[in-house]
């Protein structure tokens, strides 16, 4: 006889863990397949904005192993601004920098003393009834099981086989994003500000949509890494590590950087999804698309999104998916969107050039800047920032058709 749960979590990353922990905590029975070991690493930038600082409260993680982060110094050009993260009655006034395997540690442990049964490399698939999704079929060393349950989440991040099984795949005219990270000694591992150079050139002084990063771990090292939009020319062929190695060169002495601690390991940033619900399941995270196209940032959004689905199915396992699919497209959709056209738009390196020198340009543009870099804008976000997206929101949907039918050639 198939074993059943009322909730079955296919990805124990923060977005998983974080709907298993919530929908435990209310009472229901939760079971996590996760493919990887425990304690596996997550390529990732590792840094924490305000806002999935102020997810992993409401979640009561401790975030006391993490490096404290006070804001964000952005670099365009010869331009530098640091700037304090804003503290509002919605977020904290400061980040983190915590690597990932540590934190995805602490919060599967979390969900796991929250009451979620958790299996590791095990890999789970959708039963898929009269194209309602009942459950997983869960395959692992010691064999194959039938899992059943009333409603599955999936939090496998970038699509993979899941998501092209249940149709939530990535929709094929929307960009998406190429990052590569290492870790690096640095004498200046401790320092409290996110670092992200704007103004981003390849080996060739080509310049590439995306931007440069070096995040402070506290632990004797640095996270550094580049991110890349699928939107410029010659995307195609764009060599990731020549890229990491150009920008690497450009910091190298002002952060005194030493050997690597690691191997440059590279990932793909999903920026939408053709459906992130259905009969009987709800995508989270990245397997929703919830990535910000304009830091490749997800980890709030992972979070928020698996508290949002884990409360749908406690507050009613009836109509859960589409509550949820509407309160999330409520809050993020409007932002994510218009970032998307944004990256059409900085497809063009003339207009690259000129918006990222107006990014930094003033103070009060930088610190709406700094509030897109860092999450905090959304579809609830009052004063100026929330203006500028709405008109942004607007503008760029009527410059839309013709940013694509401009767009440069990948």
């Amino acid at each position: 006889m198939a074993e059943r749960v009322d909730v079955v979590v296919i990805g124990g990353g923060p977005a998983g863990s974080a709907a298993a922990m919530r929908a435990a905590r209310g009472g229901a029975s939760v079971a996590v397949f996760e493919s990887g070991d425990r304690g596996r690493d997550k390529i990732c930038g590792d840094g924490l904005t305000p806002r999935a600082v102020a997810a992993l409260n409401e979640l009561n993680i401790p975030i006391d192993a993490s490096h404290r982060i006070a804001g964000l110094r952005m670099i365009a050009g010869r331009q530098t601004r640091e700037l304090p993260w804003p503290e509002s009655g919605r977020f904290p006034g400061y980040g983190a920098v915590w690597p990932r395997q540590r934190l995805d540690a602490a919060l599967i442990e979390a969900a796991e003393s929250s009451g979620a049964a958790v299996s590791f490399n095990s890999t789970a698939m959708p039963l898929i009834d009269d194209g309602i999704v009942r459950g997983v079929q869960v395959e692992t060393s010691n064999g194959s099981r039938e899992v059943l349950a009333e409603k599955v989440i999936v939090a496998t991040g970038a699509p993979g086989a899941v998501a092209r099984e249940l149709g939530a795949v990535r929709v094929a005219d929307e960009p998406f994003g190429l990052a590569i990270r290492t870790y690096v000694e640095s004498p200046r591992h401790a320092d409290d500000m996110l670092e992200a150079c704007l103004t981003l050139r390849d080996e060739h002084g080509t310049p590439v949509p995306g931007y440069g990063w070096m995040f402070p771990c506290g632990d004797g090292t640095v996270n550094i890494g580049v991110g890349a939009l699928s939107t410029m020319k010659g995307f195609k062929n764009l060599n990731l590590n020549k890229l990491l190695a150009s920008y690497r060169a450009s910091v190298e002495g002002p952060w005194s950087l030493g050997a690597d601690t690691g191997r440059a390991r590279a990932w793909r940033l999903p920026m939408s999804v053709v459906k992130r619900s259905g009969p009987g399941w709800m995508a989270i995270g990245d397997a929703a698309g919830l990535v910000n196209p304009m830091n490749g940032e997800g980890i709030d959004y992972g979070l928020e999104s698996g508290m949002l689905a884990a409360d749908e199915f406690l507050r009613n396992p009836t109509g859960a998916e589409q509550r949820y699919d509407d309160a999330v497209g409520e809050r993020f959709d409007s932002f994510l969107r218009t970032g998307r056209r944004f990256a059409f738009l900085i497809g063009h390196p003339f207009l690259l050039r000129t918006g990222l020198r107006m990014a930094v340009g003033t103070h009060s543009i930088a610190n709406i800047t700094l509030q897109v870099m860092g999450n905090l804008v959304d579809g609830d976000t009052p004063g100026a920032a929330g203006r500028v997206l709405s008109f942004a929101d607007r503008a760029l949907g009527l410059a839309d058709p013709l940013l694509r039918k401009t767009r440069a050639k990948a």
